[in-house]
């Protein structure tokens, strides 16, 4: 009997010797973790803050745009199944036209009332980017027990706010950046950056979320992001003040531009605004008529899911490609680059639409999502240098709402052509529309470059001739 309580006390023995060892080495593998996540921290604040960022708020700006997009992302991957996947594809398709059209109605209340709205209190701006966020939060929170209760009524409503709120956010980013500019960094790059970093930041929160709906549910995911979205919430509140500026009694008495701006903005904004809008069209058909595509079985090679993350990739790389490559092309001009962004993607509509394979189409899907990043963020340059700071929120609202109608019409054109149009009809459709925007550019600006007068040098003027555009 004594031996075998020996025995029971050696077992238990070595069963808190296990278990004290397995302890340690769980504690062992967080501390790891930890220093693992303060070096990418620490990382990450020193690309952020790198040449005078830090010092002038754009860091933090940087670092609360990514925090805004993870937060976009986790509401999108939680709500995507309930709006599209799982679906038969006929009825997919009557749920996705019936989205597209909502889609549309936000952006007319972007721009009439949230851009003038912004510019009557830019002494306030860190606060409404705060409110933003924070009502963004309490939406979550609304979402998920939607999801919970399969209450559809309410959750489109509600989706629809927080896409306008998030639009606010950025029209209101976008007009703070000349604010917070360092000096030695031009506005395509710091643009460039803040895009970067979001971009990054959403794909990780995209790929997270994904695992987590599929683990505790959708309704955590929303809940989760209803927490970050308030952490963002106090981050915009504790922005430098510099980034509010005073208001003055000239603007006091300004009436709101709204519409009214898009008539008002000038030839170079008008040109870059157009080019990004035939881009849109091409981004919003791409989407849709390739989905299309690859559920009816028309788009060979690989099984549907393989060919949907291919093209979901390629997307991605391309935005992130245009995110870098407006950081090195820092002393190019950014009209130019708004106009050979579509060029490049005019052409390579043109040959996917004469050699039509799988390949040929994800690569339009990578050259569309670079042409699609790039060209946005040479236009948002061109509104801060061109349009003053008491109209430029409301210019940013009116460009939002204008290409995101446009991305929504690509939609419907692709939605369509899909019914009854195999890949490389749709493309030449596609092509044609791309090629007449593009020659309908240039026409354009070779008639106001020849009407623009050239000022002649003085007899003791030694500089030479030059041409802004």
């Amino acid at each position: 009997m004594a031996g075998a309580w020996d025995r029971v006390r050696r077992a238990g023995r070595g069963t808190a010797r296990a278990s004290r060892t397995a302890a340690g080495a769980t504690v062992r593998a967080g501390q790891t973790v930890a220093r693992g996540g303060r070096r990418v921290g620490q990382a990450t604040r020193r690309l952020t803050y790198a040449q005078g960022a830090g010092r002038t708020g754009l860091g933090r700006l940087i670092e609360l745009t990514a925090a805004h997009s993870a937060g976009d992302a986790f509401i999108t991957v939680s709500l995507a199944g309930a709006l599209f996947f799982g679906l038969p594809v006929g009825q997919a398709r009557g749920q996705v036209a019936l989205y597209l059209v909502i889609t549309m109605v936000p952006f007319t209340v972007v721009a009439p009332f949230v851009g003038p709205v912004l510019d009557r209190f830019r002494s306030g701006r860190r606060y409404v980017m705060a409110g933003t966020l924070f009502a963004r939060g309490l939406l979550c929170w609304g979402m998920a027990s939607s999801v919970v209760y399969g209450d559809v009524l309410s959750l489109f409503p509600a989706a629809l706010a927080v896409l306008v709120l998030s639009k606010a956010y950025n029209v209101s980013r976008a007009a703070i950046m000349p604010s917070v500019l360092p000096a030695d960094i031009t506005l395509v790059t710091a643009n460039a950056r803040v895009a970067l970093f979001a971009l990054v930041a959403a794909g990780g929160a995209a790929a997270a979320s994904a695992g987590l709906t599929a683990w505790i549910g959708a309704e955590w995911v929303l809940r989760g992001a209803m927490v970050l979205f308030l952490i963002c919430g106090v981050v915009a509140v504790r922005l430098p003040r510099h980034v509010d500026s005073p208001d003055t009694d000239e603007d006091e008495e300004a009436p709101a531009p709204g519409w009214r701006t898009w008539f008002q903005v000038g030839p170079v904004v008008g040109e870059a605004i157009r080019a990004n809008a035939a881009i849109r069209i091409q981004a919003g058909f791409l989407v849709f008529f390739l989905l299309f595509l690859v559920q009816d079985k028309h788009l060979p090679g690989f099984a549907p899911e393989i060919t949907i993350g291919l093209l979901a990739a390629a997307a991605g790389g391309g935005g992130l490609m245009g995110a870098a490559v407006a950081s090195w092309a820092r002393s190019h001009s950014p009209q130019l680059i708004v106009l050979a962004t579509l060029a490049l993607t005019t052409v390579t509509t043109i040959v996917a639409a004469f050699f039509f394979t799988l390949w040929t189409a994800v690569a339009v899907a990578l050259v569309g999502a670079f042409a699609q990043g790039l060209g946005k963020l040479a236009l948002d340059a061109i509104v801060q240098r061109e349009i003053g700071e008491e109209v430029r929120s409301s210019t940013f609202g009116v460009v939002e709402a204008l290409l995101q109608i446009a991305w929504v019409f690509g939609g419907l054109i692709g939605l369509m052509l899909s019914l009854f149009a195999r890949g490389p009809a749709g493309f030449t459709v596609m092509a044609v529309v791309l090629a007449l925007s593009l020659g309908w550019l240039l026409a354009g600006r070779r008639r106001r470059l020849r009407a623009k007068p050239v000022r002649l040098p003085a007899t003791t003027d030694t500089k030479p001739l030059t041409n802004p555009f």
